[in-house]
């Protein structure tokens, strides 16, 4: 192997050294690497490569940034507790030659699928292959989606940090409409089904209505809170919306004049998120704070407040028969993490927890009962993870399903 000057980045590779032990220069022929177990080490340093010009090097592979060789994983490390990971296969019988250069600058690799692995808390090993399984359609947004919801069997309205509402029809991957007013990125948005209207809400403090058939301009406009809207809901009748915010406060609109009707705020109550109870005068609010609170829409009144759960409640959902509500938290590590179903009705006691994701739960959903022979509901985590559960035992129904987006 050429030699390099004493001011050039080498590589150098430090094996577990054998009973009698060698030096690291010169000295003691090296040995073979023993059988089975290795215990390399890597490390940048600013001297030349290892051995002298010609020795042979008993490493047969070695990958960096995704690049593999073919047995063998290892984890080397880097200075400054940089992770560098390697791929080793063992030496073969014969002795095999291996050139390393100085390499400066980023390493990419050139493989166009790739392999991901990684380990959970609790030891379950996950391998993920980044395959094109689905039809692709052309972005609808520049940026970041926040959020989206169903306007209909066909339609769904979406809102992101682009500032921009997009109708599309996601059978046919066609943008159906595209919706400016908001000065901010778009934090939620409400639909009233089996029409083409709905509403956004955004971090420019505002809440606007759009209609489908109408202009590209928005309907009617909500003005009132003083911090990013957080939360909205939409009355049975669609004659109400309440809207909840990070400035403590709910606010109850008339939806066809745009007039705030009632006002309401709780201490520290910073709304999450926000559901009416169907065919109830009833709204759902998580909040940062860990509590779910049941709130009286004739005069905006705290009906109810759930026992305080140890996490910030991130999300919430009522049941299509308005008997059961669910609610996730926050979490790291497996710690929170987890759904809970409530009762509503009389006794509004904590039935069930669905635990088994490992990082905040964003969304719970309870899935239509024609997708299951039993009732499921569906979390959505900061794990990359999608679980479905059994509704009244807390056990999956199949396996979890992943996304291909890196790992947090």
């Amino acid at each position: 192997m050429p030699s390099s000057s004493a001011s050039s980045v080498g590589l150098s590779f430090q094996p577990d050294r054998p009973a009698g032990g060698y030096g690291a220069r010169g000295g003691r022929k090296r040995r073979s690497w023993r059988e089975g177990r290795w215990e390399p080490s890597l490390s940048l340093s600013r001297s030349r490569l290892p051995g002298r010009r010609g020795e042979r090097v008993p490493l047969a592979g070695l990958a960096l940034g995704g690049v593999t060789s073919s047995l063998g994983k290892h984890n080397f490390q880097q200075p400054h507790g940089m992770l560098l990971r390697c791929h080793l296969k063992r030496a073969l019988p014969q002795k095999v030659s291996c050139r390393f250069c100085a390499v400066m600058g980023k390493l990419q690799s050139k493989l166009k699928h790739s392999t991901y692995k990684y380990s959970r808390p609790d030891g379950f090993r996950d391998e993920r292959i980044q395959t094109k399984a689905f039809q692709e359609y052309s972005p609808a947004h520049v940026d970041t989606v926040s959020v989206v919801a169903a306007l209909n069997s066909d339609l769904c309205v979406s809102g992101g940090k682009d500032k921009t509402v997009v109708a599309y029809n996601w059978r046919t991957g066609n943008v159906v409409k595209r919706l400016k007013g908001h000065e901010r990125e778009i934090t939620k948005i409400a639909c009233i089904h089996k029409s083409g209207q709905f509403f956004s809400a955004s971090r420019d403090k505002t809440v606007m209505m759009w209609d489908l058939q109408g202009s590209s301009q928005p309907r009617q406009q909500f003005s009132g809170h003083t911090m990013v809207v957080t939360g909205l809901a939409v009355s049975p009748d669609t004659s109400q919306l309440c809207t909840g915010s990070r400035d403590n406060t709910l606010l109850l609109w008339d939806v066809g004049t745009g007039q705030c009707a009632e006002r309401a705020s709780v201490s520290r109550n910073l709304v999450t998120h926000l559901c009416w109870v169907p065919r109830e005068p009833y709204i759902l609010q998580t909040s940062e704070d860990k509590t779910i609170r049941l709130w009286d829409s004739r005069g905006l009144q705290v009906a109810h407040i759930f026992p305080a759960k140890q996490h910030i409640q991130t999300y919430c959902e009522v049941s299509e028969d308005g008997h059961k509500c669910i609610s996730c938290s926050s979490g790291f590590g497996g710690e929170g993490c987890e759904a809970t179903l409530w009762d509503i009705r009389q006794t509004r006691n904590r039935i069930c927890e669905y635990e088994g994701h490992f990082q905040t739960v964003a969304s719970c959903v309870f899935l239509p009962r024609a997708l299951a022979l039993m009732p499921v509901i569906a979390t959505s985590s900061h794990d990359c993870k999608v679980k479905i559960w059994n509704q009244d035992s807390g056990a999956f129904t199949k396996p979890p399903m992943s996304c291909h987006c890196p790992v947090p």
